[in-house]
């Protein structure tokens, strides 16, 4: 079709035309994506103690009231360190001493034996505890350590004041932490189970002299059936 004399083309861009060119719009360019700065989580406190017993070593119900007898007997217990229970309810050859790491939550297992009036048919399992003298029996509750001592019986140990009317006299029983032959692992291979004390926490002679130097004095003895 012939307009005015010119050709009108359309489509072609190297056709010479009146037309003026029209400007290609601006190609929009999305801003570049900023990636949000990645969230820093704080470490763990270092002055926050981890769990206690965190494999579960220690009966939950004695773990709670030993806890609770670090509280009401504060003015008495100075070092907190570390604590020793004495769990009754378990055989005597089994492992139920324990020394809990209050800082860092570990616990080491040891074996002590109970008194021959808490167990008369020496079947291994505590049945009876009392508080009186020439009862040959293990008191239960709270103990402080006193120190390491040596006697003329027993050798080497440490000893305990009870704080609880239940174990009071311990010092006047003269119920202290010593080695025997009875608690020694030859003993309880050949018997099944350790030998009986007069009330005494008596562990193997091998463990004494460490179990001695790390109770010292003025730590936790916490002992429940």
């Amino acid at each position: 079709m012939i307009l005015g004399g010119s050709a009108l083309l359309a489509g072609c861009s190297s056709a010479a035309s009146s037309v003026q060119p029209v400007t290609p719009l601006a190609k929009v360019v999305a801003p570049p994506v900023v990636a949000a700065p990645a969230i820093q989580i704080a470490s763990a406190d270092p002055f926050v103690s981890p769990p206690l017993d965190p494999r579960g070593v220690v009966r939950k119900e004695l773990m709670e009231r030993a806890m609770a007898a670090l509280d009401i007997h504060h003015a008495r217990i100075p070092n907190r360190d570390r604590m020793y229970l004495v769990d009754f309810k378990r055989h005597s050859g089994e492992e139920r001493l324990y020394e809990v790491d209050l800082h860092g939550g570990s616990v080491k297992t040891l074996r002590t034996s109970h008194g021959r009036g808490s167990d008369p048919s020496h079947s291994g399992y505590a049945q009876n505890f009392s508080n009186v003298p020439e009862s040959y029996c293990s008191s239960v509750g709270s103990y402080v350590s006193a120190g390491p001592s040596w006697g003329p019986a027993q050798g080497p140990n440490v000893l305990l004041d009870g704080l609880e009317y239940s174990n009071d006299k311990a010092r006047d029983r003269a119920i202290i932490v010593h080695g025997a032959d009875y608690a020694d692992p030859d003993f309880l291979a050949r018997e099944g189970k350790l030998g009986r004390s007069y009330g005494c926490f008596s562990v193997a002679h091998a463990d004494l002299p460490d179990l001695r130097e790390r109770m010292g004095h003025g730590r936790l003895l916490f002992a429940f059936a």
